[in-house]
């Protein structure tokens, strides 16, 4: 089991530890008190339960199932959970700005071959389009502690895994969050300082180190 209290004991979490989508979630059941069972899928061969529970998106994690019925999608979990469970600390009302956009540009910074070259350099479009939404993210953010204002809220659940990937994105992208989007830095380090994000996200160079394996596997050797 996982989680805090009782309220939640009827809920099944199907996701795999190292999905952001999944990390989501679980800091959302985390922040709520909800407590959960946790089946970690192998997505390799996934099981009839998760095939059966998210059949329109070829057996996907995360998905939670509230007394065996299956909620798929991150973000709409959160949601669900959120208005399911009215009684414990809330994460709305807030609007989904951060929808994960710079993991996908992000991507492109990290996922290239580069032809043997130790210094080779980033793409240069995929590194402006990714420092544009991190640019947005800090105008967005503004002065506030997080998101919503000074609770930590669904924008900063559903943003919060992907703040680990800052390193990398830095790494590859040659160049650092904390002088592009001071704001945004402090706000992921606040984060991460949260016991919901500390156990449910790997820590920087864990998502770094991650990168490079998938990378070599993708690319294969120089």
């Amino acid at each position: 089991m996982a989680g805090a209290e009782s309220g939640g004991s009827d809920l099944v979490l199907l996701d795999v530890f190292g999905s952001p989508y999944a990390q989501r979630v679980r800091i959302a059941l985390a922040e709520k008190g909800l407590a959960y069972e946790r089946a970690e899928e192998d997505l390799a061969a996934k099981s009839d339960l998760l095939r059966r529970s998210n059949p329109a998106h070829s057996g996907k994690v995360p998905v939670l199932l509230h007394a065996g019925r299956p909620v798929c999608e991150s973000l709409v979990i959160l949601e669900y959970i959120d208005e399911a469970f009215p009684a414990t600390p809330p994460l709305l009302p807030a609007d989904p700005y951060a929808r994960a956009g710079g993991a996908v540009l992000g991507g492109r910074l990290w996922l290239r071959r580069d032809d043997g070259k130790e210094e080779a350099e980033p793409e240069p479009e995929a590194r402006a389009e990714l420092l544009a939404v991190l640019r947005a993210l800090d105008a967005e953010l503004g002065g506030r502690e997080f998101f919503g204002g000074e609770a930590f809220g669904f924008v900063d659940v559903a943003a919060a895994p992907f703040a680990a990937w800052f390193l990398t994105y830095e790494r590859h992208g040659r160049f650092a969050v904390a002088e592009e989007c001071p704001g945004l830095a402090a706000w992921a380090a606040r984060c991460a300082r949260r016991d919901s994000v500390a156990t449910n996200v790997y820590p920087p160079e864990k998502v770094y180190q991650l990168v490079l394996e998938y990378r070599q596997w993708v690319l294969g050797p120089k």
